[in-house]
């Protein structure tokens, strides 16, 4: 006779409180079943059965959260548009030169004098 792993005998509280514990938000049946070396389906059984499934009424009770009324403030300005810096400048010979964000005026002349030569 082949010799098998040991039938594990879970209490009733245990049965609850691992069901329980499949209701917590991203967390997956089968993970808790590994955590507690059970079978997934042996956990999905007692999620069916309404003694330990975890209590649904809870679940449906809403809770009040406090909350607070202030005075009105007026309407926000609307965002005015942030001003682009930049400079398009057609050169000689058919070129283009874009210029984007802060720049040195005496660089960028330089700059125009050099590819224009």
């Amino acid at each position: 006779m082949a010799q098998g792993r040991k039938r594990r005998v879970w209490s009733d509280e245990e049965k609850r409180a691992i069901c329980a514990q499949t209701r917590v938000p991203g967390v997956s049946v089968s993970q808790v079943a590994r955590r507690y070396n059970a079978n997934t389906n042996l956990v999905f059984t007692w999620l069916r059965d309404p003694r330990f499934a975890p209590d649904k009424a809870a679940e449906g009770t809403g809770t009040f959260l406090p909350v607070e009324i202030v005075a009105e403030r007026g309407c926000p300005e609307p965002a005015t548009p942030a001003i682009e810096n930049r400079i398009e400048i057609d050169l000689a010979g058919g070129h283009r030169l874009r210029v984007s964000g802060p720049y040195d005026p005496e660089a960028l002349a330089r700059l125009i004098r050099g590819l224009s030569a």
